[in-house]
């Protein structure tokens, strides 16, 4: 019996290599899709490629996007990374690492992609629980882009339907690991940081943040290697 093939947006942080995970168990062969988009944090692309041969993926996508040209986030920019901010503070603004327009952008290149591999399924890593206040995160964005994908493209004009699934959408970064762990997820392997010393996590950022909170709600231990002294 075939299995049915399905996109999966791979950044090789925590959250979107939990998805890889959850989209194999059920049963998809994944194909993953990066993007080197002008960030900072480029090592995370090293550690998609990782995690992509290590969970038996066959197709790995790295496409180039020059959203630093753009311009606009701390991501892309040499504009300071925000650090130690409250949880609080994340929940009830717009940080300056939000990238304009980067899941519909990603979401576009995804939905294209499942399009030629004949794929209706599209897999990504959106959490809108423990996260930083992004817009593109949210469960309203991800409904009004699978109507677009059903009225944009020849797929959902010949009815053929996109599925996306974002199975971390309502849970805490607790669950998400929790999660991972028992598809044997290897998290040492991922990167969440957005401002890195090498290839050491600063332990500050909002991404760190939130991933080592996840943790130690768990009652474990961070495997990443951060910053002395922020693990």
């Amino acid at each position: 019996m075939n299995k049915k093939t399905a996109v999966i947006l791979l950044s090789g942080g925590l959250d979107s290599t939990t998805v890889l995970a959850i989209a194999r168990s059920r049963g998809f062969d994944c194909a993953c899709l990066s993007f080197r988009y002008g960030q900072r944090q480029d090592i995370e692309l090293d550690r998609a490629s990782a995690i992509s041969r290590h969970q038996g993926v066959q197709r790995h996508l790295i496409l180039r996007l020059d959203l630093d040209a753009i311009g606009g986030s701390a991501l892309t920019t040499d504009t300071p990374v925000p650090k130690n901010r409250p949880f609080a503070e994340m929940e009830g603004q717009i940080p300056v690492t939000y990238v304009p327009g980067r899941n519909i952008i990603f979401l576009s290149h995804a939905l294209a992609w499942a399009e030629v591999l004949g794929a209706a399924d599209i897999f990504l890593g959106i959490n809108a629980v423990d996260y930083s206040g992004y817009p593109d995160c949210r469960p309203e964005f991800l409904a009004a882009f699978a109507k677009m994908a059903d009225l944009g493209t020849k797929a959902g004009s010949e009815g053929t339907p996109f599925q996306l699934h974002a199975p971390l959408l309502e849970m805490s970064k607790r669950e998400i690991i929790q999660t991972g762990l028992k598809l044997g997820v290897d998290y040492s392997m991922t990167h969440s940081c957005y401002d890195p010393v090498g290839e050491l996590a600063c332990g500050c950022c909002d991404a760190c943040l939130l991933r080592l909170k996840g943790f130690a709600e768990a009652g474990l231990k961070d495997p990443l290697r951060y910053v002395q002294g922020r693990d």
